[in-house]
């Protein structure tokens, strides 16, 4: 009997030592904060596309004047002055691919496209070339196209009822190419001064390619069409560097002519244009 209660007093006062230990480990658990939750990332959202047809409403920098040969000796050229140049170029476009940064800032690359046509007059007391007689008009016509690639940046001024205006600023360069230039001589008779049998001459000169800076400027107002869908329509102010135009003729270039002859004083165009953003994703 005697030794049944020591074996339990034995086992009693063991379990009141390991009470303790283990309540002991238990303060010592650490309990962290609740760890964030990861939120799932929308890969690629911001991306738009974009297409603008634009209207020229002034087009301007059409060459002033031309250079005229003379092979001396000495050789001489002299810079002479169109009678009217004008530089017709009305309509243009425009794709492009854009991220939206911020809800205030955004930016995009483009590809543009535009052609159009450089016609000038000049007159003169003297013969055509290859005439005696008569007083020399002259009509001159050449096409261009142009293509180039612009950088681009917006900053949208906050979205009232669906409208949304904004500003921009881009920056480029553009190939201008000129094709062939024309040039049609026309005899005038006068008093005392008769044509004779020959009334006209055709000249031919080359155009010239060349890539060249530019710059624009844009403003305007967008419209929520649907949640992705935008109309936009905007000012546009574009500037191409000048640059050569057309060469000299065979003739001149035979006689030594080097160079080009004519020279256009850079494109600056005064748009209006309108067209579709469309959210990607």
């Amino acid at each position: 009997m005697s030794m049944r209660i020591a074996v339990a007093s034995s086992i009693a006062a063991l379990m009141g030592i390991a009470a303790p230990a283990q309540a002991a480990d238990l303060d010592e658990i650490i309990y962290a904060k609740e760890l964030p939750v990861t939120q799932p990332v929308e890969i690629g959202s911001g991306w738009y596309l974009r297409g603008d047809l634009g209207y020229s409403t002034k087009t301007s920098g059409a060459a002033t004047s031309y250079s005229v040969f003379s092979a001396g000796p000495p050789a001489t050229y002299t810079s002479t002055p169109f009678g009217s140049s004008t530089l017709n170029g009305n309509w243009s476009g425009s794709l492009g691919v854009g991220y939206n940064f911020t809800d205030y800032l955004r930016g995009d690359l483009s590809f543009d496209y535009a052609r159009g046509r450089f016609a000038g007059t000049t007159s003169s007391a003297a013969a055509c070339a290859g005439l005696a007689t008569g007083q020399c008009a002259s009509a001159d016509g050449q096409t261009y196209e142009q293509y180039g690639f612009m950088a681009n940046a917006y900053v949208d001024l906050g979205t009232f009822v669906g409208f949304t205006p904004y500003v921009g600023a881009g920056a480029g360069v553009t190939r201008v190419g000129w094709k062939g230039y024309r040039n049609d001589q026309t005899c005038i008779s006068v008093a005392g001064n008769l044509c004779g049998a020959t009334a006209a001459t055709d000249r031919d000169r080359s155009g010239t390619e060349s890539w060249r800076f530019t710059y624009a400027l844009m403003g305007g107002v967008s419209y929520d069409l649907t949640k992705d869908l935008k109309l936009d329509l905007g000012y546009k102010y574009s500037k191409i560097k000048s640059g050569d135009q057309a060469s000299f003729d065979t003739t001149n270039v035979a006689a030594g002519a080097t160079g080009f002859q004519v020279r256009d004083n850079g494109f600056e165009k005064h748009e209006i244009r309108v067209g579709l953003r469309y959210n990607l994703w």
